[in-house]
């Protein structure tokens, strides 16, 4: 399977972000961003960005920029601050809550950072955050050293191409490591669609109800399934639990 990730520079046009000495969080943003996608796309992702120039976007408009884009991950970059310089340094990964796939690669991501040479501070479910509450998809915030640290400022500039490299790789290796995983996972299908908002319907139908759903995009099809388990008497399960409320299913294992 092919992903598709949705790569988000927080900030930008009137919005500057923090700033320090001259530097500003929005430029520092765009050009990790850049330098990420650079390296996923070399490596066979399908890489989108919000923006590739500096303009603005409230988070509200990144977040719908990510669910209309058909992408299975969405990851903004950011950089911290704090009310003193030097108070503080760096990196975490924010995400909505700790679990799933996203939960995975944001340990992954920031062991990464660490091995780089960035302190740990953790990864942090943020709930409240509109880039994370709001998007449909798998979404991660990662924050990359302290824009008002000496310290975080001196690692980021000297050790630029490092840094893109190992979040690169976390998220590449996540990937991996996933896809190989859902192979032998079984999972039970309830809609087949070409058209996005057909999908959707069903998706929103099913979460309602409390079922654990998900999209699946496949070529041009957008794929509807529940679940996903080791057991394939658990999948036989939730196929009569959604037979029994009128869903037509299939037992699938990608």
């Amino acid at each position: 399977m092919a992903y598709t990730i949705m790569l988000d520079a927080g900030h930008g046009g009137k919005d500057p972000g923090a700033q320090y000495e001259g530097k500003q969080e929005k430029e520092d943003n765009l050009r990790l961003t850049l330098a990420v996608g650079k390296i996923l796309a070399a490596n066979g992702i399908d890489v989108l960005y919000t923006r590739t120039t500096d303009v603005y976007q409230t988070p509200f408009e990144k977040a719908q920029i990510a669910n209309q884009s058909g992408a299975d991950l969405f990851i903004s970059f950011h950089r911290n601050s704090s009310p003193e310089a030097n108070q503080y340094n760096g990196a975490e990964v924010l995400i909505y809550d700790k679990k799933g796939l996203k939960y995975e690669m944001a340990e992954n991501i920031l062991g990464a950072l660490g091995e780089v040479g960035f302190k740990e501070l953790g990864v942090k479910a943020r709930p409240g955050l509109v880039v994370l509450r709001r998007t449909r998809i798998p979404a991660l915030l990662i924050e990359t050293g302290f824009i008002n640290s000496d310290k975080d400022n001196k690692l980021f500039e000297e050790k630029f191409q490092e840094i893109a490299d190992a979040i690169a790789g976390a998220i590449l290796g996540t990937l991996d490591e996933a896809q190989n995983m859902e192979k032998s996972l079984y999972r039970v299908q309830t809609g087949v669609f070409r058209v996005r908002e057909n999908a959707d319907r069903m998706l929103y139908q099913l979460e309602d109800k409390g079922y654990p759903a998900y999209l699946l995009m496949d070529g041009e099809f957008y794929k509807v399934q529940v679940g996903a388990y080791r057991e394939i008497g658990n999948a036989i399960a939730m196929e009569q639990r959604l037979r029994d409320d009128g869903y037509s299913t299939l037992i699938v294992t990608r």
